[in-house]
């Protein structure tokens, strides 16, 4: 064997599995590369420009549950593509990818968990699960949560992340609003606390129902917020909208939400809002 070939051979190269993509994560809004490992255990929020980066239903619980412990409730079934509709594509087969994409059966999964101790029910919609959009398998989602919080006298909470609603299904889309709405009046009669996480982003017809009638608002740092977009707000109005609008920060500023609090606190945050909203349950 020749000097270069030993020398070669010496070098502690990284398995192939171990290269630039695994080892590195690209920030999304600052542009930094930061190391994987750092990102991760920042809970997938930028070190250096505190930007949060998107995540699904598996880490929100790994993250808001003690130990990442919590058991997940079963999807309601409801009928699919009652319109069959089609555009560019059939919608059996945009769900089918979705499904693929994400191992998920639709945009919202309930799970029941202790935070800090206290049992909760925690609901995540997945923006990666068509943008998260909202039709009749969201809107059965939610209800079922909802009335298992007020059959087990729990707490119910829920992280938004969604387009909206879902275009595939129309007007049945659009019923889900006051069917939500119903189901947190019932929460609310049963004397339960029903806590909104707006993440980003948080649009349209979600907007417009169950991600802004908490008891109490909760925003991620700077997830967008909002029910039409910038661009078609300014050209409805013929005004140039200000600096942040939409942002999680600007509607703190203006009364929309009364918290902005980042990820690496937020768990501390629900387990004191359920402390202080239902003591009685603190107490047994």
């Amino acid at each position: 064997m020749s000097w270069l070939s030993r020398v070669r051979n010496g070098i502690p190269f990284l398995p192939k599995r171990q290269t630039a993509e695994t080892l590195w994560h690209k920030c999304g809004k600052c542009g930094t590369m930061v190391f994987l490992k750092e990102w991760e255990d920042n809970l997938r929020v930028c070190p250096r420009c505190e930007f949060h980066d998107r995540i699904g239903p598996k880490l929100r619980f790994e993250y808001v549950f003690d130990d990442g412990k919590h058991e997940l409730l079963p999807m309601p079934e409801v009928r699919e593509d009652p319109l069959k509709f089609r555009d560019t594509k059939r919608y059996t087969d945009r769900l089918k990818d979705a499904r693929s994409k994400t191992g998920e059966r639709d945009a919202l999964q309930n799970a029941r968990g202790r935070i800090s101790g206290q049992e909760a029910i925690v609901a995540v919609q997945d923006f990666a699960f068509m943008g998260g959009s909202m039709g009749t398998a969201v809107g059965a989602a939610f209800v079922a949560g909802a009335r298992a919080a007020i059959k087990a006298k729990l707490p119910y909470i829920i992280f938004t992340a969604s387009g909206g609603a879902r275009m595939q299904e129309a007007v049945l889309s659009l019923m889900q609003l006051p069917r939500t709405t119903v189901a947190i009046a019932e929460l609310r009669e049963a004397g339960l606390p029903y806590i909104v996480v707006l993440t980003d982003p948080t649009t349209g017809g979600v907007t417009a129902s169950y991600a802004m009638l908490g008891d109490i608002q909760i925003a991620e740092p700077g997830a967008l917020i909002g029910f039409a977009g910038q661009r078609v707000i300014e050209q409805t109005i013929r005004e140039k909208l200000p600096e942040g609008f939409q942002r999680a920060e600007y509607l703190l500023e203006h009364g929309m939400v009364d918290m902005v609090v980042p990820r690496q606190q937020l768990k501390d945050m629900l387990a004191a809002l359920i402390g202080y909203t239902m003591p009685e349950k603190k107490a047994a």
